[in-house]
């Protein structure tokens, strides 16, 4: 394909994480052109990372604000940035057209509009609904599954001296998709009285006090917290960890993005839509109240996922 292409793309992580597999099929199918994504810079970031995107540039720039409105005032370096795309995919919420006409009016590159969320009442999984638009530059048999290798071997890097390591990411940006914080206290210090394993703490700047007191409970020499990090630095810490646990978040997208293999405690979201597409991934439905899982099947769907592993340490002392 000549000229280059552009994936505009906005949401958070785990939105951004289930659009992968539309940048990992443009790059397959025009390996030698140029793919750009316009995005929040905290998950545009990983493609460019992860080799899927030469560069990204960030949605809530200034100069791009006018392109949303109707009549907006058009920014011309922007306009010059979009009219030299052959190809621009957008991912955005444009219910009215302004951004389309907008973006139209400045560049001559084939404008195809995406889905902004999927269609929930569809029983196909989100990223099968965001690829569906590539089919009209004729690509009609792209991988459905995020993938994500920060390393360039594909597989995950570990650390042969310290054993197996689980992270666990026990918040998210919603109470309701959270597991009871007792839960997680009673799980974490089970897991470290009979298991030889190792933990990383996840949380964002909301989960950071109840991150602080679950990490209390464990010995201190086999604990680490992170929070507040940058999406690529989390994104390569993760890609070293033996097992994940958590909630539906974009971390657990990530980490399932990563090739890590994990548990997810689903609560009321549609699961068939937004599961980690992942067969190294079991999700544990509970049902709308997630505070009626208890530990038990938790640690029951753990040790499933923890015993299908070649593990050159021993978890259980």
């Amino acid at each position: 394909m000549k000229g280059a292409i552009l994936v505009i793309r906005g949401g958070a992580m785990g939105d951004f994480i289930v659009t992968l597999p539309v940048l990992t099929a443009l790059r397959r199918d025009f390996p030698d052109t140029r793919l750009e994504v316009v995005g929040y810079p905290g998950p545009a970031s990983l493609a460019v990372a992860g080799g899927l995107a030469h560069a990204c540039r960030p949605i809530e720039a200034r100069g791009l604000a006018g392109y949303f409105a109707r009549r907006g005032d058009l920014d011309p370096d922007w306009a010059a940035y979009l009219g030299g795309f052959h190809v621009i995919f957008s991912y955005l919420y444009d219910p009215d057209g302004f951004f389309e006409a907008n973006v139209k009016s400045v560049s001559k590159a084939q404008f195809i509009v995406g889905p902004h969320r999927p269609d929930e009442t569809r029983s196909e999984h989100v990223t099968r609904q965001f690829l569906a638009p590539l089919q009209r530059l004729g690509i009609f048999d792209a991988d459905p599954i995020p993938r994500l290798d920060l390393n360039g071997s594909g597989t995950a890097l570990e650390n042969a001296d310290s054993g197996p390591e689980l992270a666990l990411h026990p918040g998210s940006s919603s109470e309701r998709k959270n597991w009871p914080e007792a839960r997680w206290a009673e799980l974490i210090t089970m897991l470290a009285r009979t298991t030889r394993l190792r933990f990383l703490l996840l949380g964002g700047e909301a989960e950071g006090a109840r991150v602080q007191r679950l990490a209390s409970l464990l010995p201190p020499e086999r604990v680490e917290v992170w929070s507040h990090r940058p999406l690529v630095e989390l994104a390569r810490r993760l890609a070293r960890v033996t097992a994940y646990l958590g909630h539906d978040t974009g971390p657990t997208h990530l980490a399932a993005a990563l090739g890590r293999p994990g548990l997810v405690l689903w609560g009321e979201t549609n699961h068939t839509v937004w599961r980690p597409n992942s067969d190294r991934f079991e999700a544990l439905l509970a049902g709308p109240q997630l505070c009626d899982l208890s530990v038990d099947r938790v640690c029951s769907a753990l040790q499933r996922v923890l015993s299908g592993l070649n593990l050159s340490h021993p978890i259980v002392p």
